[in-house]
């Protein structure tokens, strides 16, 4: 909160911040994939030993009652908020908006409506009355009084006396309230506790007509956008102090809900086992084999499972399910970076048909280049959604490129691209529609093989690894969008890790042949690539 003299930042201040602080986060999240973490994990993984808050809960399952369903639905809600208050940080309360021709917009209108009405009703009177006035004077000083800290005593004691509702009665008892005098008082008064952003408001309200009904009107509208900022203001404020303990936090909320909802961790268990079959596939074959005369089996280690776990994300679809519980304060995050890679990898997949197909006359003209990548993301953004023509956008794109190609040519006294390559040009970028096509297989599997190595280095926010050949064209936003994939994934497991060990001591050892010895192979972080 802040002091008497002080005035909270407006909310736009704080979107101003972010570039700093995604570096903040992003040094905070790289603890994570140290040499000491990863050695820690490994003890944690074969060790028989686990404290409670530690491991997901192995209590039978029960019918749950009213007040533990209730329980964790608020406990679910305070991580909700606390997870995005950490995390993004251009994260702020927005006042309501109902939808425009809603039962609740048109009950609520009706019902604010009728107050007004009655207010101005009373005034008019002769002579007037001021009981629905009372209770909004009223309202207003208990809203003033909620701006303070708990030291401004003087201030305090000022907006009593002045607001002193027994001395108001009395003078509406006489006909003698002071509406005008009161309404200029409580807008000086606003004037020193707003944050900087509603000063022409404050300003407006002092320049207001003598309509009294329509200067509370606005006064209390002024009011309700001072409360949200003062909201912000706390969130901006206390966000350090969350950031220090949400790991902590987290994890014990989590602990919380997996103790009452014994199945909390079903989706995440079917994830991470499906991602050491898949893991099982990418090791050596050396690896695999394992030395048979020991009869041991060797199986993938938790770093190359999780890492593969988490790969598997960025292709997420809902006919796989419903995402892992431990990732549900990150699915919004998740889709929107899962719509990014999807547009950059079709981008990707363009330009190189088109520098493979054209050569020289592409290659040597970066502007060109540059060009045609934005007029194709352009064409193709929202191409992840169920009713985009992903076709009729791939013919208009090759369209298009071949009659820039063809300007740009022409500008250059070039003679203009042959008909066949121009029929064969768009051919194969119509082609990238299909889901087995070359070309989206290649930039597809690239991109996997770039994140793979992104979740595998320990210093991927300071020093981003070299795309793989043929997504040079997308570099800057590869390497964005995996500092971004990054930072989440570490963050996940700097508050997960014990759960997902707990999960993988159970899988692993299941997993194994009657009369062999596990044998889990030692990854290294590097190793994953």
């Amino acid at each position: 909160m802040p002091l008497n003299d002080e005035r909270p930042t407006s909310t736009s201040t704080v979107a101003s911040e972010d570039q700093n602080s995604d570096t903040e986060s992003s040094e905070r999240c790289d603890s994570l994939t140290s040499c000491s973490d990863v050695d820690c994990s490994r003890q944690s993984f074969t060790s028989n030993s686990s404290s409670k808050h530690n491991s997901p809960s192995c209590s039978p399952p029960k019918p749950l009652t009213l007040d533990e369903v209730m329980a964790s639905a608020r406990d679910l809600s305070n991580l909700s908020l606390a997870h995005e208050i950490v995390v993004n940080h251009n994260f702020h309360l927005e006042p309501p908006e109902l939808p425009q021709h809603s039962l609740e917009k048109r009950v609520k209108d009706m019902v604010h409506k009728a107050f007004w009405d009655c207010l101005e009703a009373e005034l008019n009177e002769d002579p007037p009355e001021y009981d629905y006035a009372i209770k909004l004077l009223e309202e207003i000083r208990d809203t003033l009084l909620s701006f303070l800290n708990p030291g401004a005593n003087r201030l305090r004691t000022q907006i009593m006396e002045v607001l002193d509702m027994d001395l108001i009665r009395q003078q509406a008892d006489n006909n003698a309230v002071d509406i005008q005098g009161l309404a200029s008082y409580i807008i000086n008064t606003m004037g020193k506790f707003c944050a900087p952003v509603r000063d022409d408001d404050i300003k407006k309200l002092k320049e207001g007509s003598g309509d009294t009904v329509k200067l509370l009107k606005e006064i209390f509208r002024v009011l309700d956008l001072m409360k949200m900022d003062m909201v912000n203001f706390t969130i901006q404020s206390f966000r350090p102090e969350l950031q220090r303990q949400s790991v902590e936090y987290e994890r014990a909320k989590f602990q919380s809900i997996l103790e009452r909802t014994p199945g909390a961790l079903d989706h995440t268990t079917e994830w991470i086992k499906a991602s050491i079959e898949e893991a099982t596939q990418l090791m050596p074959p050396a690896d695999k084999s394992g030395d048979s005369g020991q009869g041991k089996t060797s199986l993938p280690g938790p770093i190359l499972v999780l890492n593969t776990a988490y790969i598997k994300l960025l292709t997420w679809v809902e006919t796989k399910g419903p995402l892992p519980e431990t990732l549900m304060t990150d699915e919004v995050r998740l889709l929107e970076m899962q719509k990014s890679l999807q547009l950059y990898q079709a981008v990707a997949s363009v330009l190189l048909i088109v520098c493979s197909s054209i050569g020289g006359p592409v290659s040597g003209l970066p502007d060109l280049v540059e060009r045609l990548k934005k007029m194709t993301a352009v064409l193709l953004e929202g191409m992840h959604g169920t009713e985009f023509n992903l076709t009729e956008s791939l013919r208009n794109v090759s369209d298009l490129i071949c009659c820039e190609i063809n300007k740009s040519l022409e500008e250059r006294n070039f003679p203009l691209l042959p008909a066949e390559l121009q029929a064969t040009l768009k051919s194969l970028i119509c082609d990238l529609a299909l889901e087995n096509n070359p070309m989206r297989t290649l930039v597809e599997a690239r991109v996997q093989q770039y994140f793979r190595v992104v979740l595998a280095s320990t210093s991927s926010h300071r020093a981003p690894p070299p795309v793989p050949p043929g997504l040079g064209l997308i570099q800057l936003e590869l390497m964005a969008l995996g500092a971004s994939f990054s930072n989440l994934v570490n963050y996940n497991k700097k508050v997960y890790t014990p759960f997902y060990i707990s999960i993988l001591k159970t899988l692993l050892f299941d997993m194994q042949e009657p009369g062999t010895n596990p044998q889990i192979t030692p990854t290294s972080p590097m190793e994953s690539k």
